[in-house]
């Protein structure tokens, strides 16, 4: 490995700092201070350590990089465009406009090499710890003779907003129990956020904290200092047993003479004249803005020259892993592709009307368990409500580290921590991650959800005890607005399942979706397995709404829409109305997304623009549903919280019975009908 050359380092370092400031200065927007005070570690870490080919983006045992202050895109761009990405000088004099590769903050998916979305301080840092899981689950399960084929690292820079976040101290403790030795976090501090100096609000031992973490804790007293960044970095390679932590001291917004140390260099310009006397200071060239000296890309070329050896030698030992293990080639070759083996749906249960009730999580277990044994992507857990979810994999081992093998991940009361981490698993293209809570507790999760939807990961979430009829847990526990929340994230699918039969075609969408997170809605009381349902949800489930019963006798005259356990309940009433005459149709709604994906042609046929008359049921906020009952129509949901109660007490009381279904629909086709919430 070479050893830094102070002329050539300073070089390329001062290019990334004023590539950077020059970006932000053209765009009138963006952060100067963090780039001008990171840039000596991060130029270090990418000319000398970090395992990457430029020329292939993708190469799966590459080393991760996270950007988790993702505030500090320029730096990140600059590097990237020095290192020989698919990005040029005239995307980075884009920055921040319209249609250009480097948006103000980095996206996964949209500029080659940025291996995850960040910008929310902390998601970039829990992200890193399910890349860090990754890694050691794949080095177990692609291993011949002792040797695996999965060595990567993840190396990672956060700042002090990033350790003040919650989600960073989740991930944190769930790194260092553990014994994530793949994950090596350099910490930025300089002591500045956007309000001012951190001892406004941030005085503890962060080191300290980390150490009882169980991690391994190294310190740089100067950001400047190459020689001791780059023993920093060669005892982080040592170190396997354990994540590092290494706390560098750095000065925001460096050279600048007004600025540095200061919060106004954090997040605006520094203004054509500080950035005219920024330069002078650190003794670069005023003219012209975007400026690369030749001999500053020599430590870049020579890394990419470095990682496209070690992906070629890589390559070559997979070719050689493929002959000694044909079937784990296979699949390793499958799991990239993200495409599943011939048939695998054949494992997924099937479920009739004479299978006794039975609660849409308890049979989300069972179909888990099932397709598990033919899926090794799939891996994951629950926050501590393994039992409570039905998510453990039976005859599996817990993820730890006596048992890198492991595929149930016990996350702990971490939520947050969890979306994170499996938006990191996600991020390998290696797996299917699920993670599992009630779906109360989305909540603390939900920003995590968001970027995975933003990423296009194919994350699955199980989220049980869906409605008020969890029960004696009161209104604490029961979900009201989730369901809304959790419809509006674009890109995210929210299957909430009406009994077992529509749990296991829900299971099908979820596995077989590919370009976005999918979300159950499971509950915790028994239902009964509806006919019809077993008969239609395959098809039906996968289109996202679908008509399970018209009365006999002609044309329905009022159209019931239902979701999850209100289905059952729905039908209920729609046979107290055929036994006044009445003729109603039956939808059942486990997914908006997916029956707003469908053509108008099918949309109508479910549910004919002519038909007027509707009620939807829903034990949850009604927000949304205007959309399928329009203003002539009803809505039977909640319109507060829910209460501590037994379930059966609570149906009545909060108007879920059959004969309020059955008055709702009558006074529709009343002569004063209501008007949508």
């Amino acid at each position: 490995m070479p050893t830094p050359s102070s002329a050539v380092d300073l070089l390329a370092i001062n290019t990334i700092r004023f590539l950077a400031v020059d970006m932000v200065e053209k765009a009138k927007s963006g952060h100067p201070g963090a780039p001008l005070g990171q840039a000596p570690l991060a130029t270090l870490l990418w000319t000398r350590f970090l395992r990457h080919d430029p020329a292939d983006p993708h190469w799966p045992n590459r080393d991760r990089f996270v950007l988790s202050c993702g505030h500090a895109s320029a730096m990140l761009y600059a590097l990237l465009h020095m290192s020989g990405y698919d990005l040029p000088m005239s995307e980075l004099e884009r920055f921040r406009q319209l249609g250009s590769k480097t948006p103000g903050h980095p996206e996964h998916g949209h500029t080659d090499g940025v291996e995850t979305t960040t910008g929310p301080l902390g998601q970039g840092f829990a992200n890193a710890v399910g890349m860090a899981m990754a890694r050691e689950k794949l080095a177990v399960r692609f291993r011949h003779d002792g040797e695996s084929l999965f060595d990567f690292r993840t190396w990672v820079i956060v700042s002090d907003g990033d350790l003040m976040e919650g989600v960073a101290s989740e991930a944190a403790s769930l790194a260092g129990h553990l014994g994530l030795g793949g994950l090596k976090v350099f910490y930025d501090s300089n002591h500045i956020s956007i309000d001012g100096s951190t001892d406004l609000a941030f005085t503890e031992k962060v080191d300290q904290r980390f150490a009882a973490y169980g991690w391994n804790v190294l310190r740089v007293e100067d950001g400047n200092d190459l020689d001791a960044l780059a023993a920093a970095m060669r005892a982080c390679e040592q170190e396997t047993a354990r994540p590092t932590l290494v706390v560098v001291h750095t000065h925001i917004g460096y050279g600048s003479p007004h600025k540095q140390d200061s919060a106004d260099s954090h997040g605006s310009p520094l203004g054509a004249e500080e950035t005219k006397l920024t330069k002078q200071a650190l003794g670069w060239p005023t003219e012209p803005a975007f400026f690369v000296p030749e001999e500053a890309r020599a430590p870049f070329s020579e890394a990419a020259a470095r990682g496209a050896a070690a992906s070629k030698a890589w390559n070559a030992k997979r070719t050689s892993f493929a002959a000694s293990e044909p079937e784990l080639a296979a699949e390793l070759t499958r799991r990239l592709t993200r495409a599943l083996p011939a048939g695998w749906e054949s494992s997924l249960p099937r479920y009739t009307a004479a299978d006794a009730a039975v609660a849409t999580r308890a049979a989300s277990g069972k179909v888990l368990n099932a397709i598990a044994r033919v899926l090794p992507e799939l891996f994951g857990g629950s926050a501590d409500l393994a039992e409570s979810n039905s998510t453990f994999l039976h005859g599996e081992e817990s993820f730890s580290v006596a048992h890198r093998d492991g595929r149930n991940i016990r996350f702990g009361v971490r939520e947050h921590a969890m979306g994170a981490a499996l938006s990191g698993l996600a991020l390998t293209e290696l797996f299917r991650p699920y993670g599992a809570t009630f779906l109360i507790f989305s909540d603390y999760m939900r920003p995590s959800i968001r970027l995975a939807a933003l990423m296009q990961q194919p994350v699955i979430y199980i989220f049980t005890h869906d409605s008020i009829f969890l029960g004696e847990d009161g209104p604490t526990h029961q979900p009201i607005d989730q369901m809304a929340s959790l419809r509006a994230i674009p890109g995210l699918v929210t299957l909430r399942p009406a009994d077992a039969a529509e749990t296991a075609a829900a299971w099908k969408v979820a596995i077989e979706r590919t370009n976005g997170p999918t979300a159950f809605a499971l509950t915790r009381q028994k239902l009964p397995i509806l006919p019809e349902t077993a008969e239609l949800a395959g098809e039906g489930v996968a289109r996202g709404g679908y008509v399970l019963h018209d009365s006999p006798g002609g044309a329905p005259q009022i159209l019931l829409i239902a979701t999850g356990s209100e289905v059952s309940l729905a039908m209920d009433g729609l046979k107290l109305l055929e036994k006044d005459g009445l003729r109603a149709r039956l939808v059942s709604m486990p997914s908006w997304e997916l029956f707003a994906a469908q053509t108008a042609a099918y949309r109508e046929s479910v549910l004919p623009a002519g038909l007027t008359a509707r009620l939807a049921v829903e034990a949850a906020a009604p927000q949304g549903w205007g959309r399928f009952v329009g203003l002539a129509g009803d809505i039977l949901g909640m319109n507060g919280f829910g209460a501590s109660a037994p379930a059966e007490q609570l149906a009545p009381h909060f108007g879920f019975t059959p004969e309020n279904v059955a008055a709702r629909a009558r006074a529709l086709l009343g002569d004063t009908p209501r008007r949508a919430v």
